[in-house]
Formats: C-alpha cells, sequence, structure tokens
C-alpha cells in the first residue's frame, strides 16, 4: 500500500512527524522482498545517503554535508552563474526562428554549475544527465532503469576516486574531506550524496527553470509587471515552484506506527504501520484548501508564499538556496535581454514520462527581435 499525499496541510504534518520515516526497512513491501526486478523507482528508496537517513544518522550526514555545502559556498557561485548566464544567452542571440529554449538554456546553465561545483570533467556531464534522466524516467524498462542505475554509481564511484588521487577546490573533494571527530562520509554515503546533488542539482533546477519561462509566457500581463519591477524575479520562482512544482512526486516514506490524519473528502485516515507514503509536491501546490485561486498563477500571492516544493522540515532541500540563485539569475538575465520572447505556435508542449520530474520535453519559443 503506497498513499498519495496531496493536501498541503496534511503532507506539512506528516514532513516533521516522529510516527514517519525514511528507512526503506521500514516498508513491510520492500523488507519482504516484495518488489519486481527492476523497479524504476528502486534507486530513490535504496541509495544511501540523506534521503533514506532517519534520526541520528540523518543528522550526522547532513552535519558532514553541510561543512562542504555551506552558504558561503553557494555565494561565491553568483559570479559565475552570471558569466554563464550571459554566454548562454549570447549564443542563442544567434538562433534563427523558433528554438527550444530547454535545451538550450534551462538544461545547460544548471548542468554546468553542478558539474563544476562537483568537479565533474565537462565531458561526462551530458552521459550522467541521460543517466540520471533514466533513473528518474517512467518509460524506462526495468533492465534500463539497472543498468543506467550501475552506470551512474561506477561514474560517481570513478569520481571519487580520482579525487582522492588529486584533490581540487571542488565540493566532491571538501565530501571527502569533511569530518565530524574521527567520522568521515563512507564510500557509499559519498556516492549517494554525489547521486542526491547531481539529480537535485541539475534535473529539478533545469524544470523550475522551464516552468518559470513557460507559465510568464503564458501570463504576458504578469510578465510585464515583473519586468517594470512590480514583482520581484524572486516571486515568480517562489510562485513556479507552487504553481508547477519542478518535482511532482518524491518516494518515500514509511509510517512506524499506525497515524490518523484528514483525508479531506475521505473523512479520517489511517495510514497503517509499514505503509509508504507519497510526497505528491505537485498536486499539494494546487491544493485549493489551501491556497485561494490554486489553479492560477498569481504573482500578487502574499511574500514570502509558504509552499512545500523544496521539502519541510529535517529534510529540506539543502540545495535550495543554489537553486533559488541560478533560477533567479537565469530569468532576470533571460527576460531583460529577451523582453519579446514569446512561445512558438503549435500544439500544447509533451510532459516528461517521468514520476518524479515535472516539467515539458520541450519549450518552443522565439526572440522576435
Amino acid at each position: 500500500m503506497v498513499w498519495a499525499i496531496t493536501r498541503h496541510d496534511t503532507l506539512q504534518q506528516l514532513l516533521t512527524d516522529p510516527r514517519v520515516g525514511k528507512n526503506p526497512q521500514l516498508w513491510d513491501t520492500f523488507r519482504e522482498g516484495r518488489l519486481p526486478k527492476g523497479w524504476p523507482l528502486l534507486n530513490f528508496v535504496t541509495v544511501p545517503g540523506m534521503t533514506t537517513a532517519d534520526g541520528e544518522d540523518h543528522r550526522r550526514l547532513r552535519g558532514l554535508v553541510s561543512q562542504a555545502f555551506t552558504p558561503r559556498r553557494v555565494s561565491a557561485l553568483q559570479p559565475g552563474i552570471e558569466r554563464l548566464t550571459a554566454r548562454l544567452l549570447d549564443g542563442i542571440a544567434q538562433l534563427d526562428g523558433e528554438f527550444d529554449l530547454r535545451k538550450h538554456f534551462a538544461y545547460p546553465l544548471p548542468m554546468q554549475v553542478i558539474g563544476e561545483l562537483l568537479g565533474l570533467p565537462p565531458k561526462q556531464q551530458d552521459e550522467l544527465h541521460e543517466l540520471s534522466d533514466t533513473l528518474v524516467s517512467s518509460s524506462a524498462t526495468p533492465e534500463e532503469a539497472v543498468a543506467a542505475q550501475a552506470s551512474l554509481f561506477a561514474l560517481l564511484a570513478s569520481l571519487v576516486e580520482a579525487k582522492r588521487a588529486e584533490p581540487g577546490d571542488d565540493l566532491t573533494t571538501d565530501l571527502i574531506a569533511a569530518r565530524e571527530d574521527e567520522d568521515r562520509l563512507s564510500e557509499q554515503e559519498l556516492v549517494g550524496t554525489l547521486l542526491l546533488m547531481l539529480i537535485a542539482g541539475h534535473e529539478t533546477t533545469l524544470n523550475l527553470i522551464t516552468n518559470a519561462v513557460r507559465a510568464l509566457l503564458a501570463h504576458p500581463e504578469q510578465l510585464r509587471q515583473v519586468l517594470d519591477g512590480t514583482y520581484s524575479w524572486s516571486a515568480v520562482v517562489e510562485e513556479t515552484l507552487r504553481y508547477d512544482s519542478p518535482v511532482g512526486q518524491f518516494p518515500l516514506r514509511y509510517a512506524i506506527e499506525d497515524i490518523e490524519v484528514d483525508g479531506g473528502e475521505l473523512g479520517s485516515v489511517v495510514i497503517r504501520r509499514g505503509e509508504a507514503m507519497l510526497a505528491s509536491y505537485g498536486a499539494v501546490g494546487r491544493d485549493a484548501s489551501h491556497y485561494p485561486d490554486a489553479d492560477r498563477f498569481d504573482l500578487s500571492r502574499q511574500q514570502p508564499l509558504r509552499h512545500l516544493s523544496l521539502g519541510h522540515g529535517p529534510h529540506f532541500c539543502l540545495g535550495s538556496g543554489l537553486a533559488r540563485l541560478e533560477a533567479e539569475t537565469a530569468l532576470r538575465g533571460l527576460f531583460e535581454r529577451f523582453p519579446g520572447l514569446s512561445l512558438a505556435d503549435g500544439p500544447e508542449p509533451e510532459p516528461i514520462a517521468s514520476f518524479v520530474s515535472n516539467s515539458v520535453r520541450e519549450l518552443r519559443v522565439r526572440l522576435n527581435g
């Protein structure tokens, strides 16, 4: 049994409830070996690291990672992000007619940022993007999912090995060096942490930028109000996170004991010990019982906007500051350079075939002068 949590208040409660855990051994279906071989989401359930740890183990891991991934490190990335944004926009200016903004702008910006942050050789960045896409895909076969997971873990393990041999000025080197007394991240924990940062650091931001551009171009009157200073780029990012969350669902959490929750129209619902819960961030952002006119993209909503799209409680996204910095920098640069940007004619973009990732496969646009 897996419960999809789609109501804002219920999810907020469960994200901080001590009766909810992240260790897959708490899930009856996993512990009893009832998952099919090659289940596509197995990696999200079992990868060693912060996303599958609880209590003191989670605090230990988060503390070690926080030593390397500091606010100062994130802040120091801003000049480089601004230069990379300008360079990508120079390339866009050379394109004729319509083009895919996701491919030419929203993808390369966070991929290069996280690649440089982790110390990834440029030639491996596209390969890692393809492998991580397969991991979050709902259309991959079990064989493809297993092969992608093995290849991705092997690449990240080789990165750790290379940085042990030749340390650099990068996050991977700092994660290797992070310690609390005599405690360090194990090899499995290092690879698991790098995997989390790779997917969260580029896949999520890629979707956030794509979804924000799509929303602004579909609401030109609000775009004009951003450009004239009525609303901030921060408000654009926060409303996009609520309205069109870059993560549709994130698996999984588990009931440590029976938990009674408000099931809305269903009345009182009991999630039994050993059952799993799915954080349905996309649905929660459109919860009409919490957000007035929830299906409307509306930059006039009161700020700061209290959404849950970056998590809540002890597992709140450690990279949220970087995602916001990249998205705000990218959107500001794009629309200040090309204020006449518009959606290309044609059918509605196709959604990504993914249970986890939420965006569109392409975003065709025109510069219009």
